[in-house]
């Protein structure tokens, strides 16, 4: 099991940004308290292995007539932003007939390591907050003995985001029908050919995006039938030291982080050309290259790699990759098992 956290620190001073939040939300969580609003929790997918379990979640506050209504047929984007979150709310985890507690932090986040007898593949955790509707959030719990793993980008490598094109960008986040995105030609087929030949094999999806959109993602990926997996995403908005996260830190650390907790596992590491991808994998390949099986990148347009500020990677084994290492690149899915086909990556 990874190691426990250590005993609490001192609580740095926050941004301003941040104490500006934290204002604002507690000037409308009061208002919308007292007109009967309360807690509920949005489960995330976690992962853990044999005795343990990492457990993600978040409570917001919700309307009592709403909280447990169907979800609805059509979603814009800027529906996920629009959440308020009950921070500072005791969350109550049951797995295995133990029970575990949890405090949610200023955005209403709950990320916690619990031990638990848990049998590999997937399983479930009970989450619960006082007056709420419990609720089951699923872990993918690895076999000890499997030694591949997927972990993929998700914008621009498994779904169209257009994310060199900020405006556009910030379209089909925030405007566009969730029912109108688009996957990536070829991806699902490949994650699908890669877990049918590593049986057993893990599959999860790395993205600087935001929790709020978790659930979108989850229906898109499933909608497009992509193997079921973690989301390890992040929140957006000030933290105690700065204006907003950074992506890049978010997926170093995550990488970081599953080195430590599955030391056996080489993982292939999927992305895309138009952002930090090949630079972050990069770094972690040089940094744990036995934690690494390949990098394939999903190779952008011309047009779209010009407005990213890069130059479209070579077909192959790009240049830029660390000597040892199997890097390849093409536009799609099909494109990229023909190349893992002839590496011996499957």
């Amino acid at each position: 099991m990874p190691p426990t956290p250590a005993g609490e620190l001192a609580v740095p001073q926050l941004h301003r940004a941040a104490r500006i939040e934290d204002a604002v939300h507690a000037l409308v969580e009061r208002r919308l308290r007292r007109t009967g609003w309360q807690p509920n929790i949005i489960a995330y997918a976690g992962y853990g292995g044999p005795g343990w379990a990492r457990v993600l979640c978040r409570v917001l506050l919700g309307r009592p007539d709403t909280r447990q209504q169907g979800r609805l047929d059509k979603v814009r984007g800027w529906r996920s932003f629009a959440t308020l979150p009950a921070k500072h709310v005791t969350v109550t985890i049951e797995a295995g007939g133990v029970r575990h507690e949890a405090t949610a932090d200023r955005s209403g986040f709950v990320d916690t390591v619990i031990e638990a007898d848990f049998a590999p593949g997937w399983g479930s955790v009970r989450l619960s907050v006082p007056d709420a509707e419990p609720v089951e959030a699923l872990v993918r719990i690895l076999d000890p003995n499997v030694r591949f793993g997927i972990l993929s980008d998700i914008d621009d490598t498994v779904m169209v985001t257009a994310l060199p094109r900020p405006m556009l960008a910030a379209w089909n986040t925030f405007v566009l029908d969730e029912h109108a995105r688009n996957a990536v030609p070829g991806m699902a087929v490949l994650y699908e050919r890669l877990v049918t030949a590593h049986p057993g094999a893990p599959v999860f999806y790395l993205s600087t995006g935001a929790w709020n959109v978790a659930p979108t993602l989850t229906r898109f990926l499933s909608r497009h039938l992509y193997p079921a997996g973690p989301l390890l995403l992040t929140d957006w908005g000030p933290t105690a030291d700065r204006w907003f996260r950074s992506g890049r830190e978010h997926k170093r650390a995550t990488l970081a982080r599953l080195a430590r907790e599955f030391p056996d596992v080489r993982w292939l590491l999927i992305g895309d050309d138009g952002q930090h991808d090949p630079e972050i994998y990069r770094e972690f390949t040089a940094a744990h290259p036995d934690n690494v099986a390949g990098v394939a990148i999903r190779r952008l347009s011309p047009t779209q790699a010009v407005l990213a500020g890069s130059l479209p990677a070579p077909a192959g084994r790009p240049s830029s990759g660390p000597v040892g290492q199997k890097w390849l690149s093409a536009p799609d899915g099909a494109g990229l098992w023909k190349l893992m086909r002839d590496a011996g990556l499957v």
